[in-house]
């Protein structure tokens, strides 16, 4: 069974719950690293613990949602080795691996209802990262990761 990491904030705790069984569904174990009800509380602390695991090379994707999707792309991006593309659209979904590799689906729960998000995961998990272009572009992410670890970020 392939597993895939899930996280969500409150604004993307149901979202969540649907996407999981549909997982089960089509042969994926789910691991929920929260949250667990639709109680407050905030996106960053799941987006992190998702992304981290990624950026360790402990599993290879994951699903973040919150509200827009917006804020758990952003904190998801700043681990190395993450590629986290918000998704709003299946040809998006489908270009972000394809073109991208990206390794966490990003959704926004207050613009991507249960049935699209379905749709648009079928196709993310199907889609193969097409190599090529692409992966000149890839290795340039990279080297532009190597460049900003170990500086001091300064705003």
């Amino acid at each position: 069974m392939k597993i895939i990491l899930m996280a969500a904030d409150h604004a993307g705790f149901k979202l969540k719950e649907k996407l999981k069984d549909y997982l089960a569904g089509i042969g994926y174990l789910a691991r929920d690293l929260g949250t667990y009800s639709a109680d407050s509380c905030d996106y960053p602390d799941f987006a992190a613990a998702l992304a981290r695991k990624i950026s360790q090379g402990k599993y290879r994707q994951g699903i973040l949602i919150c509200k827009s999707g917006i804020g758990s792309s952003i904190v998801a991006n700043r681990f190395p080795g993450v590629r986290a593309a918000l998704v709003y659209n299946v040809p998006a979904g489908r270009l972000s691996r394809a073109h991208n590799d990206s390794n966490v689906l990003v959704l926004g729960a207050g613009f991507v209802k249960a049935a699209l998000a379905k749709r648009i995961l079928k196709r993310w998990l199907a889609t193969e990262f097409q190599g090529g272009r692409h992966r000149r572009r890839i290795n340039k992410i990279k080297k532009i990761e190597k460049e900003i670890i170990g500086r001091k970020y300064k705003r």
